[in-house]
């Protein structure tokens, strides 16, 4: 199972980066969010799945997810401003700049988040709590993006998955793409944190006044 997902998620990484969303359709903001959620909401988590065995050595601290939930924040919202949204249009060094700080925020998020011990309350619920802060966050930038009156990226028209956009409505489209895969996936992965928080019980400690 952990080595099947982590295979996929390689997979899925290899589609993405060497497929037509970052490629021929660059100048898309659709298939630049297509890609972006692809990393962060579907390899980063199959990956951070795959990898469970061998973190069971790590020590990862209990504030870990909040710090990795903030750090993704950043490189999320920085990554969308329209200046960086232009530089890594225009240039391959810094699209793979980009993607590859996509890749390491979604992993730092997923990793500190799924591999915290489910029967220690405040780590596993500051693990739930990271990713519903992400998920929170991703609804609002792509609301933002899909309800602008007017475009952020440029002006024109771009293809993408061999339709003609609007600028206008190729932002729309990505910022709809954020919130049906990005916002869903981490509000999933929160839920399914909180209910196995609920359904594990307390540590009892064994120790004697």
């Amino acid at each position: 199972m952990r080595r099947t997902a982590l295979a996929v998620g390689v997979a899925l990484l290899g589609l993405i980066w060497g497929g037509p969303l970052i490629s021929t359709w660059r100048g898309s903001f659709a298939s630049h969010m297509l890609a972006h959620m692809g990393v962060v909401a579907l390899a980063a988590p199959l990956i951070a799945i795959g990898l469970s065995n061998y973190s069971r050595s790590w020590r990862i601290p209990g504030w870990a997810p909040i710090i990795a939930s903030l750090v993704e924040l950043a490189v999320v919202w920085a990554w969308h401003m329209p200046e960086m949204r232009l530089l890594a249009e225009t240039s391959t060094f810094v699209t793979a700049i980009e993607q590859a700080m996509f890749l390491v925020a979604g992993l730092l998020v997923w990793i500190a988040c799924l591999h915290q011990p489910p029967h220690d309350m405040r780590p596993a619920a500051a693990g739930a709590f990271g990713l519903l802060f992400t998920s929170i966050h991703m609804t609002l930038l792509g609301a933002l993006l899909s309800l602008s009156p007017r475009p952020l990226y440029g002006e024109g028209t771009v293809t993408c998955f061999g339709l003609e956009l609007s600028a206008n409505q190729d932002q729309a489209l990505g910022g709809v793409l954020m919130l049906l895969v990005g916002a869903v996936v981490y509000l999933a992965g929160a839920l399914w944190l909180l209910a196995r928080l609920l359904r594990e019980p307390p540590a009892i400690s064994t120790g004697h006044p």
